[in-house]
């Protein structure tokens, strides 16, 4: 399967893709949002479609799970932004210039590189919001293997970023 998949296969069924993108979000930008993610993960995972089965469920799937994620992601923003209290926290209240972002982003760079391509890979997927099994596919490992490379991928992290404070893994 190529582009040819996805323009032949996957895009005649735009119309019908966006009703359902639709009925998930309630708005229609949101609705075309959710929609181009979806082709996104459609494109990047085409390889998994089985030939001959049922195409538009196997979309459908991928465009709810792009929307359950999405909202697990929003939920987890939003209490964020609740519990942030900038006037008990004198380090929420503290302003970061522009140098110290550049500065940590360079440190995080530096470390992403430093970890081996079989812990980056998992550990990336899933902070995109792909779940351990859909990982495990897609790598085609067992969805235990996922999981400890996730975990020594964040040890990793905190381990080579200790310089900046108390990390949570």
């Amino acid at each position: 399967m190529n582009n040819d998949f996805i323009i032949k296969e996957v895009l005649v069924h735009s119309q019908t893709l966006l009703q359902y993108a639709k009925r998930f979000t309630k708005d229609e930008t949101d609705a075309q949002d959710l929609l181009q993610h979806t082709l996104m993960r459609v494109l990047r995972y085409h390889k998994n479609y089985s030939k001959g089965s049922n195409l538009l469920g196997w979309v459908y799937t991928i465009m709810r799970s792009c929307f359950l994620n999405d909202c697990r992601k929003q939920n987890l923003m939003n209490n964020f932004i609740k519990n942030a209290n900038p006037e008990n926290d004198p380090e929420l209240r503290l302003t970061n210039n522009k140098s110290e972002n550049r500065f940590f982003m360079e440190d995080f760079q530096k470390v992403m590189e430093t970890v081996p391509e079989k812990f980056l890979t998992p550990f990336l997927m899933h902070f995109e919001g792909f779940r351990y099994y859909e990982i495990a596919e897609h790598l085609n490992v067992p969805e235990g293997t996922v999981k400890t490379r996730i975990r020594t991928a964040r040890k990793l992290l905190k381990k080579n970023l200790s310089s900046y404070g108390d990390l949570k893994a």
